[in-house]
């Protein structure tokens, strides 16, 4: 065991690569994830094999794929009921009870309240684990100690008394303890796995995961960040949760849009800085020398970068802003540092990467491939020729030309040529889509093992067993 290296996997949900510098982004600050990538391979085609959050916690826990979404099986008292969004199989291996039976010492810190919900067993094979409060609508603080003062500032006070127990208000009651970028939940992840790297400086070789929920919803940064963005005039609505949906149709407008993706922006870099302190720490221990490091995203989303001026991440808008997800692999002592790979990639190569760096195979099976093999070009690696993925009833093929969309009933939405639109901004269906399509649609199906799952005709009130919360 004394051989096997410590290993690191930082997950930032939201976090779009168009954001980071590294990927191209001269706007936001991100120094602290640019310069890790100077120390990493960089993967500039990596995605999700599912969306959205809880899919893809399901298949990043265990390296097997949640798509298509069979045996979909709803939560009570969960805050989403979405094909996929379920807990991991009880039935089944996991990556830490895999690691913690091969003598690592385990460690998971979240601040993702999904994770949260009664039920879901993302703690299996974990010796130390904490859910940090704070995030979203977490059942927490109460919303009735919430002043009228400060709810006028997000909306009318009545409507939002309406729906006391919905985002805002429960937003509101748990960041009333928020003085300082301290004090948020983002900095209590990584304060947390600051804490693990010293408690454990004798306890190697160990598994942490850190999930930071930021820069997801709501989209309210400390100040000092949002004013590195926004407008400090800004007297607009605060709005902290877009709609999903054309945002010209929604009525926002341009300065609501500007607020709304400098606070985005704000959260971006308040990640950022609080990675670039943990990573600082470990270094600083001197860990880097046996220790490999992972960095990636879940999902991103959307800012009307997009045919339809889409904002946010409704399923059938899995545009470039949603799926392109920034993946950076630090291996010990900086190994092949600088180097970038094209390759397409899954997410879930991470968790078999996980499994050959410690040395250990799953009982049950993993779908992605460890990335060992294509970093030092061996023929073990087998090149992909496409990728699938399914979020909701919608689904996404990509392959080195053609990006395209449509729905689980085989229908195509919309469809992009890769090499004179990279970016997915002129939607060639009607003119080029019959033949692309044609193979896409036969790829998806023969991925998900020859039909889709379709959950349209259950009953949720049936399925859970009780009326959902509103």
């Amino acid at each position: 065991m004394k051989n096997r290296p410590n290993i690191v996997v930082v997950v930032s949900d939201t976090l779009r690569a168009a954001s980071v510098g590294c990927y191209g982004n001269s706007k936001i600050h991100t120094p602290n994830i640019d310069a890790f990538a100077k120390q990493s391979i960089c993967f500039t085609r990596a995605y999700p094999e599912s969306l959205p959050t809880i899919p893809v916690r399901r298949a990043l826990h265990t390296g097997r794929r949640a798509y298509p979404f069979r045996n979909y099986h709803p939560v009570k008292w969960d805050i989403v009921y979405l094909p996929g969004w379920q807990a991991m199989d009880n039935g089944k291996d996991s990556l830490a009870e895999n690691l913690a039976a091969a003598g690592y010492h385990t460690g998971f810190a979240t601040d993702t309240l999904p994770y949260f919900a009664p039920g879901f067993n993302f703690t299996r094979g974990f010796w130390q684990w904490e859910y940090i409060r704070g995030q979203q609508q977490d059942r927490w603080k109460s919303p009735y100690a919430v002043s009228e003062e400060r709810l006028a500032r997000y909306g009318n006070v009545d409507e939002l008394k309406k729906e006391i127990h919905q985002l805002i208000p429960m937003h509101l009651a748990n960041t009333s303890q928020i003085k300082s970028e301290e004090d948020t939940s983002t900095a209590h992840t990584f304060q947390w796995g600051m804490r693990f790297l010293e408690d454990n400086r004798n306890g190697q070789p160990f598994y942490l995961l850190l999930d930071c929920f930021d820069p997801h919803e709501p989209w309210e940064a400390p100040e000092k960040y949002y004013l590195m963005y926004g407008d400090p005039n800004y007297s607009g609505r605060r709005i902290v949760h877009c709609s999903y949906a054309p945002a010209d149709k929604i009525g926002y407008t341009p300065e609501e849009i500007a607020y709304v993706k400098a606070q985005y922006d704000g959260l971006v870099s308040l990640v950022d800085m609080w990675f670039g302190k943990f990573i600082d720490r470990l270094d600083q221990l001197g860990f880097a020398e046996n220790t490999a490091v992972f960095f990636i995203s879940d999902h991103g989303t959307n800012f009307c970068d997009n045919p339809r001026n889409i904002i946010g991440k409704p399923a059938d808008a899995m545009y470039p802003g949603v799926m392109h997800l920034p993946f950076l692999f630090r291996l010990p002592n900086e190994a092949g540092a600088g180097t970038v790979r094209n390759d397409l990639v899954y997410n879930i190569d991470l968790t078999s990467t996980v499994y050959a760096l410690g040395g250990i195979k799953s009982a049950d099976g993993v779908d992605g491939q460890s990335l060992l093999p294509l970093i030092n070009e061996t023929e073990d690696w087998k090149t992909r020729e496409y990728l699938t993925c399914r979020y909701g009833n919608s689904v996404c093929y990509i392959d080195d030309h053609t990006w395209a969309m449509g729905n689980i009933d085989g229908n195509p939405q919309e469809l992009f040529d890769l090499e004179s639109d990279p970016n997915c901004r002129v939607n060639i269906l009607e003119k080029d889509g019959e033949k692309r399509w044609k193979q896409a649609w036969d790829r998806l199906i023969y991925d998900a093992r020859g039909n889709m799952p379709d959950y349209r005709s259950m009953n949720r009130t049936d399925a859970i067993g009780q009326k959902p919360a509103r």
